[in-house]
Protein backbone atom coordinates (compact mmCIF):
# COMPACT_ATOMS: atom_id res chain seq x y z
CA UNK A 1 0.00 0.00 0.00
CA UNK A 2 1.12 3.18 -0.68
CA UNK A 3 0.86 5.82 1.97
CA UNK A 4 0.99 9.50 1.07
CA UNK A 5 1.14 10.69 4.16
CA UNK A 6 4.72 10.18 4.80
CA UNK A 7 5.86 11.98 1.84
CA UNK A 8 8.77 14.54 2.56
CA UNK A 9 10.22 13.75 5.94
CA UNK A 10 13.15 12.88 4.97
CA UNK A 11 13.81 16.87 4.46
CA UNK A 12 12.43 17.63 7.71
CA UNK A 13 14.67 15.04 9.54
CA UNK A 14 17.36 16.89 7.38
CA UNK A 15 16.76 20.35 9.05
CA UNK A 16 16.39 19.43 12.21
CA UNK A 17 19.78 17.94 11.67
CA UNK A 18 21.17 21.45 10.18
CA UNK A 19 19.78 22.85 12.98
CA UNK A 20 21.67 20.85 15.77
CA UNK A 21 24.94 21.32 13.88
CA UNK A 22 24.64 24.59 13.33
CA UNK A 23 23.53 25.18 17.42
CA UNK A 24 26.56 23.00 17.99
CA UNK A 25 28.83 25.47 15.51
CA UNK A 26 27.35 28.22 17.34
CA UNK A 27 28.12 27.06 20.74
CA UNK A 28 31.86 26.16 19.48
CA UNK A 29 32.42 29.73 18.31
CA UNK A 30 30.76 31.52 21.74
CA UNK A 31 32.80 28.86 23.63
CA UNK A 32 35.96 30.01 21.59
CA UNK A 33 35.38 33.89 21.69
CA UNK A 34 34.86 33.56 25.35
CA UNK A 35 38.11 32.10 25.96
CA UNK A 36 39.74 34.29 23.48
CA UNK A 37 38.78 37.31 25.59
CA UNK A 38 39.62 35.66 28.89
CA UNK A 39 42.86 35.27 27.60
CA UNK A 40 43.14 38.09 26.71
CA UNK A 41 41.45 39.85 29.76
CA UNK A 42 44.45 38.08 31.56
CA UNK A 43 47.12 38.78 29.64
CA UNK A 44 46.14 42.52 30.05
CA UNK A 45 45.73 42.01 33.67
CA UNK A 46 49.04 40.59 33.66
CA UNK A 47 50.43 43.64 31.85
CA UNK A 48 49.10 46.57 34.07
CA UNK A 49 49.93 44.51 37.08
CA UNK A 50 53.88 44.97 35.85
CA UNK A 51 53.16 48.32 35.12
CA UNK A 52 52.19 49.23 38.44
CA UNK A 53 54.68 46.80 40.39
CA UNK A 54 57.27 49.15 38.23
CA UNK A 55 55.56 52.43 39.38
CA UNK A 56 56.41 50.96 42.81
CA UNK A 57 59.88 50.25 42.86
CA UNK A 58 60.29 53.42 40.76
CA UNK A 59 58.94 55.61 43.91
CA UNK A 60 60.84 53.04 46.76
CA UNK A 61 63.68 53.74 44.43
CA UNK A 62 63.77 57.42 44.27
CA UNK A 63 62.78 57.99 47.95
CA UNK A 64 65.84 55.98 49.08
CA UNK A 65 68.15 57.24 46.78
CA UNK A 66 67.28 61.12 46.23
CA UNK A 67 64.59 61.94 47.86
CA UNK A 68 65.84 64.19 50.53
CA UNK A 69 63.84 64.12 53.61
CA UNK A 70 62.68 66.71 55.86
CA UNK A 71 64.98 68.18 58.32
CA UNK A 72 66.39 70.78 56.81
CA UNK A 73 66.24 74.29 56.75
CA UNK A 74 64.37 74.38 53.95
CA UNK A 75 62.32 71.71 54.87
CA UNK A 76 62.24 71.79 58.18
CA UNK A 77 60.42 69.25 61.03
CA UNK A 78 58.08 71.80 62.53
CA UNK A 79 56.15 71.64 59.17
CA UNK A 80 54.42 69.06 59.52
CA UNK A 81 52.22 67.54 62.27
CA UNK A 82 53.79 63.51 63.09
CA UNK A 83 51.80 63.36 66.14
CA UNK A 84 49.46 61.29 63.64
CA UNK A 85 49.09 58.47 60.87
CA UNK A 86 49.13 59.58 58.33
CA UNK A 87 51.52 62.24 58.48
CA UNK A 88 49.60 65.92 58.26
CA UNK A 89 50.86 69.24 56.31
CA UNK A 90 48.22 72.12 56.63
CA UNK A 91 45.55 70.03 58.26
CA UNK A 92 45.90 67.66 55.24
CA UNK A 93 47.82 64.43 54.44
CA UNK A 94 51.22 64.22 53.28
CA UNK A 95 50.87 63.36 49.25
CA UNK A 96 53.60 62.99 46.50
CA UNK A 97 51.80 62.31 43.22
CA UNK A 98 52.61 61.39 39.52
CA UNK A 99 48.82 60.07 39.41
CA UNK A 100 46.92 63.48 37.60
CA UNK A 101 43.84 62.56 39.39
CA UNK A 102 45.62 62.50 42.86
CA UNK A 103 46.91 66.27 43.94
CA UNK A 104 50.33 66.19 45.60
CA UNK A 105 50.41 67.96 49.16
CA UNK A 106 54.16 68.26 50.13
CA UNK A 107 55.04 71.91 51.36
CA UNK A 108 58.65 71.69 48.86
CA UNK A 109 57.51 72.18 45.20
CA UNK A 110 61.37 70.52 43.69
CA UNK A 111 60.64 67.65 45.76
CA UNK A 112 57.28 67.27 44.53
CA UNK A 113 58.41 67.71 40.75
CA UNK A 114 61.37 65.41 41.32
CA UNK A 115 58.55 62.78 42.35
CA UNK A 116 56.56 62.97 39.66
CA UNK A 117 59.07 63.34 36.63
CA UNK A 118 60.65 59.77 38.43
CA UNK A 119 57.38 58.02 39.20
CA UNK A 120 55.86 57.92 35.66
CA UNK A 121 56.29 56.05 32.68
CA UNK A 122 55.08 53.55 30.29
CA UNK A 123 56.70 50.15 29.39
CA UNK A 124 56.52 47.75 26.74
CA UNK A 125 55.60 44.90 27.44
CA UNK A 126 55.26 42.28 24.32
CA UNK A 127 54.66 45.15 22.09
CA UNK A 128 51.91 47.03 24.44
CA UNK A 129 52.74 49.98 25.55
CA UNK A 130 51.19 49.95 29.57
CA UNK A 131 51.43 53.40 31.66
CA UNK A 132 52.17 53.25 34.98
CA UNK A 133 52.04 56.57 38.20
CA UNK A 134 52.57 56.69 41.53
CA UNK A 135 50.59 58.38 44.79
CA UNK A 136 52.65 57.92 47.91
CA UNK A 137 51.57 58.87 51.42
CA UNK A 138 53.59 59.70 54.39
CA UNK A 139 52.16 57.33 57.42
CA UNK A 140 55.00 58.15 59.70
CA UNK A 141 57.57 60.16 60.49
CA UNK A 142 60.36 61.13 63.47
CA UNK A 143 63.66 61.72 64.14
CA UNK A 144 66.47 60.09 66.10
CA UNK A 145 70.23 60.74 66.84
CA UNK A 146 72.11 58.49 65.12
CA UNK A 147 74.51 56.54 67.06
CA UNK A 148 76.81 55.84 63.53
CA UNK A 149 76.92 59.27 62.40
CA UNK A 150 78.11 60.83 65.59
CA UNK A 151 74.81 61.23 66.94
CA UNK A 152 73.04 63.65 64.60
CA UNK A 153 69.86 63.63 64.12
CA UNK A 154 68.27 60.92 61.21
CA UNK A 155 64.75 60.78 59.62
CA UNK A 156 62.68 58.05 60.31
CA UNK A 157 59.93 57.91 57.83
CA UNK A 158 57.26 55.41 56.76
CA UNK A 159 55.73 55.80 52.85
CA UNK A 160 51.97 53.83 51.68
CA UNK A 161 52.86 53.81 47.72
CA UNK A 162 50.13 53.05 45.36
CA UNK A 163 51.67 52.57 41.78
CA UNK A 164 48.70 52.44 38.89
CA UNK A 165 49.42 50.61 35.88
CA UNK A 166 46.44 51.06 32.79
CA UNK A 167 46.40 50.58 29.29
CA UNK A 168 44.20 52.10 26.91
CA UNK A 169 42.49 51.22 23.96
CA UNK A 170 40.65 47.70 23.10
CA UNK A 171 40.64 45.67 26.19
CA UNK A 172 41.47 48.44 28.58
CA UNK A 173 42.36 48.15 31.65
CA UNK A 174 43.31 49.28 35.42
CA UNK A 175 45.15 48.17 38.54
CA UNK A 176 46.68 49.44 41.66
CA UNK A 177 49.79 48.01 43.83
CA UNK A 178 50.46 49.37 46.69
CA UNK A 179 53.08 48.54 49.53
CA UNK A 180 54.30 50.10 52.29
CA UNK A 181 58.19 51.38 52.83
CA UNK A 182 59.93 51.75 56.28
CA UNK A 183 63.14 52.42 57.69
CA UNK A 184 63.00 51.57 61.11
CA UNK A 185 65.91 51.91 63.74
CA UNK A 186 68.05 49.57 65.23
CA UNK A 187 70.58 48.97 67.93
CA UNK A 188 73.90 49.92 66.59
CA UNK A 189 76.12 46.64 67.90
CA UNK A 190 73.67 43.39 67.69
CA UNK A 191 76.72 40.96 67.36
CA UNK A 192 79.44 40.49 69.36
CA UNK A 193 81.73 40.54 66.30
CA UNK A 194 80.50 42.07 62.39
CA UNK A 195 82.73 42.15 59.77
CA UNK A 196 81.17 43.83 56.39
CA UNK A 197 83.50 42.74 53.97
CA UNK A 198 81.89 40.14 51.70
CA UNK A 199 84.90 38.14 51.00
CA UNK A 200 87.06 34.91 52.61
CA UNK A 201 88.28 35.42 56.32
CA UNK A 202 86.13 38.69 56.56
CA UNK A 203 86.06 37.37 60.53
CA UNK A 204 88.85 35.02 61.61
CA UNK A 205 89.11 33.34 64.95
CA UNK A 206 91.82 31.31 66.35
CA UNK A 207 93.41 29.73 68.90
CA UNK A 208 91.60 29.43 72.12
CA UNK A 209 89.23 32.18 71.56
CA UNK A 210 85.51 32.46 71.97
CA UNK A 211 82.58 34.48 72.13
CA UNK A 212 79.80 34.64 74.75
CA UNK A 213 77.72 37.61 76.41
CA UNK A 214 76.89 39.39 79.91
CA UNK A 215 75.06 42.07 80.38
CA UNK A 216 76.28 45.17 82.47
CA UNK A 217 73.00 45.74 83.41
CA UNK A 218 73.33 43.36 86.54
CA UNK A 219 76.53 43.93 87.06
CA UNK A 220 77.19 43.95 90.70
CA UNK A 221 80.12 46.15 90.56
CA UNK A 222 83.49 43.90 92.31
CA UNK A 223 85.38 41.48 90.14
CA UNK A 224 84.25 41.09 86.42
CA UNK A 225 81.11 40.17 85.06
CA UNK A 226 80.11 36.87 85.19
CA UNK A 227 79.81 35.13 81.47
CA UNK A 228 76.71 32.97 79.70
CA UNK A 229 77.64 30.41 77.03
CA UNK A 230 74.94 31.95 74.60
CA UNK A 231 74.44 35.37 72.40
CA UNK A 232 77.93 35.44 71.10
CA UNK A 233 76.54 35.91 68.00
CA UNK A 234 79.07 36.95 65.31
CA UNK A 235 77.69 38.29 61.87
CA UNK A 236 79.58 39.06 58.48
CA UNK A 237 78.82 39.87 54.69
CA UNK A 238 81.12 37.77 53.93
CA UNK A 239 82.47 34.15 55.36
CA UNK A 240 84.02 32.91 59.00
CA UNK A 241 86.95 31.70 59.09
CA UNK A 242 87.00 29.34 62.83
CA UNK A 243 90.89 27.55 63.22
CA UNK A 244 92.29 26.10 66.19
CA UNK A 245 89.41 25.04 69.07
CA UNK A 246 87.31 28.43 68.86
CA UNK A 247 83.85 28.32 70.20
CA UNK A 248 81.25 30.93 68.64
CA UNK A 249 79.01 30.84 71.73
CA UNK A 250 75.59 32.19 69.74
CA UNK A 251 75.17 32.20 65.93
CA UNK A 252 76.59 33.16 62.44
CA UNK A 253 74.98 35.12 60.23
CA UNK A 254 75.65 36.32 56.74
CA UNK A 255 74.02 36.51 53.30
CA UNK A 256 76.29 33.38 52.43
CA UNK A 257 75.74 29.87 52.34
CA UNK A 258 77.00 26.95 53.09
CA UNK A 259 79.87 25.23 55.33
CA UNK A 260 83.53 24.23 53.89
CA UNK A 261 86.38 25.92 52.01
CA UNK A 262 86.18 29.37 51.01
CA UNK A 263 87.74 30.75 47.62
CA UNK A 264 86.91 34.03 46.11
CA UNK A 265 84.96 31.85 43.45
CA UNK A 266 83.42 30.22 46.01
CA UNK A 267 82.46 32.52 49.25
CA UNK A 268 81.02 30.12 51.88
CA UNK A 269 79.30 30.91 54.97
CA UNK A 270 81.68 29.26 57.47
CA UNK A 271 85.48 27.77 56.62
CA UNK A 272 85.52 25.64 59.31
CA UNK A 273 83.82 22.83 61.59
CA UNK A 274 79.96 23.62 62.15
CA UNK A 275 80.39 22.28 65.49
CA UNK A 276 82.44 25.62 66.37
CA UNK A 277 78.84 27.70 66.36
CA UNK A 278 76.72 26.30 68.87
CA UNK A 279 73.63 28.43 67.88
CA UNK A 280 74.00 27.61 64.06
CA UNK A 281 74.21 29.49 60.94
CA UNK A 282 71.50 32.24 59.97
CA UNK A 283 71.15 33.41 56.55
CA UNK A 284 70.81 36.72 56.21
CA UNK A 285 68.13 38.19 53.26
CA UNK A 286 70.70 40.97 52.44
CA UNK A 287 74.18 42.46 53.48
CA UNK A 288 74.19 44.28 56.42
CA UNK A 289 74.92 48.23 55.10
CA UNK A 290 76.52 49.85 58.07
CA UNK A 291 77.05 53.17 57.25
CA UNK A 292 80.51 55.06 57.72
CA UNK A 293 81.10 57.61 60.17
CA UNK A 294 81.70 61.07 58.74
CA UNK A 295 84.77 62.84 59.69
CA UNK A 296 84.46 64.67 63.09
CA UNK A 297 83.75 67.89 62.88
CA UNK A 298 85.58 70.30 63.73
CA UNK A 299 88.14 68.10 62.05
CA UNK A 300 91.34 67.65 64.64
CA UNK A 301 94.67 68.84 63.94
CA UNK A 302 97.61 66.67 63.32
CA UNK A 303 100.15 67.83 65.92
CA UNK A 304 101.98 66.13 68.46
CA UNK A 305 99.59 65.51 72.11
CA UNK A 306 101.30 63.90 74.71
CA UNK A 307 99.84 62.95 77.96
CA UNK A 308 102.82 61.71 80.13
CA UNK A 309 103.73 60.31 83.79
CA UNK A 310 105.87 63.08 84.52
CA UNK A 311 104.32 66.33 82.01
CA UNK A 312 100.80 65.94 82.80
CA UNK A 313 98.85 67.64 79.90
CA UNK A 314 99.85 68.97 76.85
CA UNK A 315 99.67 72.64 75.79
CA UNK A 316 96.50 73.98 74.58
CA UNK A 317 94.40 70.37 76.14
CA UNK A 318 90.61 71.73 77.45
CA UNK A 319 89.26 71.24 80.74
CA UNK A 320 92.93 69.11 81.02
CA UNK A 321 94.53 69.43 84.93
CA UNK A 322 97.50 67.33 85.66
CA UNK A 323 97.49 64.68 88.20
CA UNK A 324 99.31 62.30 89.94
CA UNK A 325 99.94 59.77 87.54
CA UNK A 326 98.93 61.67 84.02
CA UNK A 327 96.29 63.78 83.54
CA UNK A 328 92.27 64.31 83.58
CA UNK A 329 89.68 65.98 81.31
CA UNK A 330 86.84 66.43 82.45
CA UNK A 331 84.51 68.47 80.30
CA UNK A 332 81.51 70.41 81.15
CA UNK A 333 79.09 68.41 79.31
CA UNK A 334 78.31 64.67 78.03
CA UNK A 335 77.95 66.51 74.44
CA UNK A 336 80.92 68.83 74.91
CA UNK A 337 83.73 68.28 71.92
CA UNK A 338 87.85 68.37 73.03
CA UNK A 339 89.57 68.69 70.21
CA UNK A 340 93.29 66.66 70.18
CA UNK A 341 95.83 66.19 67.80
CA UNK A 342 97.51 62.84 67.29
CA UNK A 343 97.31 61.44 71.06
CA UNK A 344 99.50 59.44 72.78
CA UNK A 345 99.51 57.91 76.35
CA UNK A 346 103.03 57.71 77.45
CA UNK A 347 104.21 54.53 79.36
CA UNK A 348 103.20 54.20 83.23
CA UNK A 349 100.84 57.09 82.26
CA UNK A 350 97.16 57.50 83.16
CA UNK A 351 94.81 59.55 81.53
CA UNK A 352 91.47 60.15 82.96
CA UNK A 353 88.47 60.84 80.76
CA UNK A 354 84.93 62.39 82.19
CA UNK A 355 82.09 62.34 80.10
CA UNK A 356 82.28 63.94 76.28
CA UNK A 357 83.20 63.95 72.97
CA UNK A 358 87.04 63.66 72.12
CA UNK A 359 87.97 64.65 68.44
CA UNK A 360 91.26 63.10 68.05
CA UNK A 361 93.28 62.42 64.77
CA UNK A 362 95.10 59.37 66.16
CA UNK A 363 95.14 57.32 69.19
CA UNK A 364 98.49 55.33 70.36
CA UNK A 365 99.12 53.77 74.19
CA UNK A 366 102.70 53.10 75.16
CA UNK A 367 103.80 50.60 77.74
CA UNK A 368 101.51 50.32 80.70
CA UNK A 369 99.73 53.05 79.50
CA UNK A 370 95.79 53.39 80.96
CA UNK A 371 92.54 55.59 80.19
CA UNK A 372 90.41 55.42 82.62
CA UNK A 373 86.55 56.23 82.35
CA UNK A 374 85.75 58.32 85.38
CA UNK A 375 82.15 58.27 86.69
CA UNK A 376 78.85 57.31 83.94
CA UNK A 377 80.28 57.89 80.07
CA UNK A 378 80.05 57.96 77.53
CA UNK A 379 82.98 59.11 76.68
CA UNK A 380 83.09 58.96 72.94
CA UNK A 381 86.07 58.52 70.73
CA UNK A 382 85.72 60.48 67.06
CA UNK A 383 88.94 59.17 65.46
CA UNK A 384 89.89 61.58 62.13
CA UNK A 385 93.44 59.44 61.08
CA UNK A 386 94.49 62.20 58.61
CA UNK A 387 97.55 60.58 57.39
CA UNK A 388 97.73 57.63 59.73
CA UNK A 389 98.01 54.39 58.84
CA UNK A 390 97.66 53.15 62.13
CA UNK A 391 95.41 55.46 63.46
CA UNK A 392 94.43 53.20 66.80
CA UNK A 393 96.67 51.30 68.18
CA UNK A 394 95.97 50.21 72.00
CA UNK A 395 98.28 47.27 72.36
CA UNK A 396 100.68 48.90 74.60
CA UNK A 397 98.46 49.40 77.63
CA UNK A 398 95.00 49.27 78.49
CA UNK A 399 91.39 50.75 78.48
CA UNK A 400 89.53 50.92 81.93
CA UNK A 401 85.63 50.67 82.27
CA UNK A 402 84.65 50.04 85.76
CA UNK A 403 81.00 49.79 85.09
CA UNK A 404 81.70 47.19 82.61
CA UNK A 405 79.20 48.93 80.61
CA UNK A 406 80.49 48.80 76.68
CA UNK A 407 77.75 51.80 76.25
CA UNK A 408 80.42 54.09 78.42
CA UNK A 409 83.04 54.23 76.31
CA UNK A 410 83.06 54.35 72.88
CA UNK A 411 85.22 54.30 69.69
CA UNK A 412 84.17 55.46 65.97
CA UNK A 413 86.34 55.79 63.31
CA UNK A 414 85.24 55.76 58.97
CA UNK A 415 88.62 55.39 57.84
CA UNK A 416 90.99 52.48 56.10
CA UNK A 417 93.81 52.12 57.91
CA UNK A 418 94.42 49.45 60.77
CA UNK A 419 92.96 49.51 64.14
CA UNK A 420 94.84 47.48 66.95
CA UNK A 421 92.75 46.71 70.37
CA UNK A 422 93.30 45.18 73.20
CA UNK A 423 91.10 43.48 76.14
CA UNK A 424 91.75 43.65 79.76
CA UNK A 425 90.21 42.83 83.32
CA UNK A 426 88.47 46.55 82.58
CA UNK A 427 88.36 46.59 78.98
CA UNK A 428 84.72 47.05 78.40
CA UNK A 429 83.70 49.35 75.20
CA UNK A 430 82.92 49.04 71.83
CA UNK A 431 84.55 49.63 68.50
CA UNK A 432 82.87 50.77 65.33
CA UNK A 433 84.89 51.17 62.37
CA UNK A 434 83.20 49.68 59.21
CA UNK A 435 86.05 50.13 56.52
CA UNK A 436 89.05 49.06 58.98
CA UNK A 437 90.99 46.38 59.27
CA UNK A 438 90.28 45.48 63.34
CA UNK A 439 93.12 43.51 64.95
CA UNK A 440 92.36 41.78 68.69
CA UNK A 441 95.32 41.37 69.73
CA UNK A 442 96.91 39.41 73.32
CA UNK A 443 95.46 37.09 75.58
CA UNK A 444 93.55 39.13 77.83
CA UNK A 445 89.71 38.93 77.23
CA UNK A 446 87.26 42.00 75.81
CA UNK A 447 83.88 43.21 76.77
CA UNK A 448 81.89 44.84 74.35
CA UNK A 449 81.53 44.56 70.32
CA UNK A 450 83.37 45.39 67.07
CA UNK A 451 82.42 46.22 63.89
CA UNK A 452 85.06 46.33 61.42
CA UNK A 453 85.21 45.90 57.96
CA UNK A 454 87.64 42.53 58.71
CA UNK A 455 87.30 41.37 62.02
CA UNK A 456 90.39 38.99 63.44
CA UNK A 457 90.89 37.59 66.72
CA UNK A 458 93.63 34.58 66.75
CA UNK A 459 95.09 34.51 70.14
CA UNK A 460 93.39 33.60 73.10
CA UNK A 461 91.34 36.57 73.81
CA UNK A 462 87.50 35.87 74.50
CA UNK A 463 84.63 38.34 73.12
CA UNK A 464 82.36 38.58 75.61
CA UNK A 465 79.44 40.40 74.27
CA UNK A 466 77.61 43.05 76.51
CA UNK A 467 74.03 42.55 75.92
CA UNK A 468 72.69 45.74 77.29
CA UNK A 469 74.36 47.21 74.13
CA UNK A 470 70.57 46.40 72.36
CA UNK A 471 69.78 49.01 75.15
CA UNK A 472 72.12 51.62 74.02
CA UNK A 473 72.80 54.04 70.85
CA UNK A 474 70.58 53.11 67.67
CA UNK A 475 71.53 53.64 63.78
CA UNK A 476 69.11 53.55 60.90
CA UNK A 477 68.07 50.17 59.56
CA UNK A 478 68.00 48.34 56.20
CA UNK A 479 64.92 49.33 54.14
CA UNK A 480 62.14 47.41 54.04
CA UNK A 481 59.47 47.30 51.14
CA UNK A 482 56.11 44.82 52.62
CA UNK A 483 52.47 44.27 52.68
CA UNK A 484 51.65 44.16 48.91
CA UNK A 485 48.59 43.95 47.59
CA UNK A 486 46.57 44.52 44.68
CA UNK A 487 43.18 45.14 43.28
CA UNK A 488 41.63 45.67 39.65
CA UNK A 489 38.79 48.43 38.62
Amino acid sequence: MRRPDENGIAIIVTMFMVLILSLLGSSLMFVSRTETFSSLNYQTMSQVRYAAESGVHSAANHILWTYASPGTAADPIANYDTSMTPVLYNNAPVVLSSNPSVASNYPVAAVRDAFSAATQGTLNVNGVRVGYTVVARLISMRQIPDAAAGGSLATLQTWELTGTGSVAGVGSASLEVSAILEHNDTPLFTYSTFATDSGCEALSFGGDSHTDSYSSATYGGSGVPSTDAFAGDVGTNGSLEGFGTTQINGTLSSPRTGVGSCSDGNVTALDGNLSQVTGGLISLAQVVDYPTPPMPSPLPPETSDSFTKAGGCPAGASYCTASLDGATITPPTASTKVVLGNVSVGSQTQLHLAAGIYVVNSLNFGAQATIIVDGPGPVIFQVAGQNEDMPIDLTGGALVNASFDANDLQIFYGGTGTVRMVGGPGGAYTVYAPQASVDLVGTADFYGAIVGKTVSDLGNAAVHYDRNLLNGGVTVGNPMLQSFNWKNY
